[in-house]
């Protein structure tokens, strides 16, 4: 199976510096066109890297739909869980069709039960206030857990425990089958592995317990990559390529970060999008300790790659200007090489945008899949992004030595 493992990226990644600290001319797709707010764009590269997290995914939606906007067409896409599905969506079409066909996916997988595209509590919600708006919610998680989601998925019509011992039904309480035939419905799989737009996501291998990635630069991605990135258990069954079986990505790693810090060869603008904050407030009560252990379990990797991320770079940017003072006979030394290999003069700017919950999401705003919450998700990302884009800055050379800047324009500080 050709599927690149984290250790053969590395290698790829110090072939990459190696080969820039020492000037060679490195070839690479063109960039998209920037309109006129950002003709100065310093950077060659944009990578789009979007978390896990189920329903409120929708808020990646909206960030893509204000990129599209400013006409910031990201030429990596990477995502985990959820984050895969709406990466090979964008990935996988012509840049003036990925808002419509995100907009498709999402209208169908919040299309149950019947009233949510009717409206008919929408006045009820608007008076009731958060009380209203939190009863709602948990009838519509409630929903997706009877019915699942269409297009989605579905509850099996027995429970795992009565279901045959070894047999696909014994080991899920749902079947995604129909979720294959959804993305081929918006996904041009054509498209997604022509090259234009490179994809990666990732699975974890059920019998071996290792981290796959999958890379549309290293092979033919498929529904079946798609689906195993969000092969969360015990709700969602496995999924078998090429004789192995794979869960979600998420359970080792929930953002892709970790791919571009290995990886990205030229000087890139990273829009990180996060469905998981780090900071909350202290729980009142046992659902409210549930939700918060579920935000920490899926951010705290973020935040832990974003660090390193920040001072691996500050080093990789000395290691380059200390071997660039060495006279030429240390030049070759054993251990001067060895410090060339890690060698970095990539700059990087890196925009987090995060999604915020509101004060009645709860516990299950991971699988509330109403239509009434997947547009206020839209709407926030829509939101956050256009704020964010708004600071020009993002746009231009970092200015500090460490060659690597973030930024967070929509977290109360």
């Amino acid at each position: 199976m050709a599927a690149k493992s984290a250790t053969s990226r590395k290698k790829s990644a110090k072939k990459a510096v190696a080969k820039k600290t020492a000037k060679v001319k490195i070839h690479h797709r063109a960039a998209p066109k920037q309109p006129a707010a950002h003709k100065d764009d310093f950077f060659k590269s944009k990578a789009l890297l979007l978390q896990g997290g189920g329903a409120l995914g929708a808020y990646q939606a909206g960030v893509y739909e204000a990129l599209a906007e400013a006409d910031v067409l990201p030429n990596w896409v990477a995502g985990i869980s959820i984050g895969a599905i709406n990466g090979a969506i964008i990935a996988g079409n012509r840049p003036e069709h990925r808002v419509e066909k995100l907009r498709g996916f999402w209208q169908q997988v919040s299309a149950l039960p019947p009233w949510n595209t009717l409206g008919l509590f929408n006045s009820m919600i608007e008076k009731g206030g958060d009380k209203a708006r939190r009863f709602w919610n948990q009838v519509s998680a409630l929903s997706a857990l009877t019915v699942g989601a269409p297009g989605f998925f579905f509850p099996r019509p027995i429970p795992p425990q009565l279901a045959p011992e070894g047999s696909c039904e014994a080991a899920s309480y749902y079947d995604t089958a129909p979720l294959k035939v959804t993305l081929e419905k918006f996904i041009d799989f054509d498209i997604l592995n022509s090259g234009e737009t490179r994809y990666t996501t990732s699975a974890v291998n059920v019998e071996s317990g290792n981290y796959v990635i999958f890379d549309s630069q290293e092979q033919r991605i498929l529904p079946e990559h798609i689906m195993a990135s969000g092969a969360l258990p015990p709700a969602l069954p496995t999924v078998e390529i090429e004789g192995q079986h794979y869960w979600d990505g998420g359970l080792i790693s929930n953002t892709p970060l970790q791919w571009v810090m290995d990886d990205e060869p030229e000087d890139t603008l990273v829009f990180q999008v996060d469905l998981w904050p780090a900071r909350g407030d202290y729980p009142r009560n046992m659902m409210e300790v549930a939700t918060r252990q579920k935000e920490i379990q899926y951010s705290s990797r973020t935040r832990f790659i974003t660090s390193r991320f920040h001072h691996a770079q500050k080093m990789r940017h000395a290691f380059a200007e200390l071997y660039a003072m060495l006279p030429d006979n240390l030049k070759h030394s054993a251990r001067a090489r060895a410090l060339h290999e890690f060698a970095d003069l990539n700059q990087y700017h890196i925009v987090h945008l995060i999604y915020h919950a509101r004060s009645y999401e709860g516990y299950s705003k991971d699988f509330e899949f109403s239509r009434t919450t997947m547009d206020d998700h839209w709407q926030a990302g829509l939101h956050d992004t256009r704020r964010s884009l708004g600071h020009k800055e993002i746009f231009s050379k970092p200015a500090n030595p460490a060659g690597i800047q973030m930024f967070d324009f929509c977290t109360s500080k």
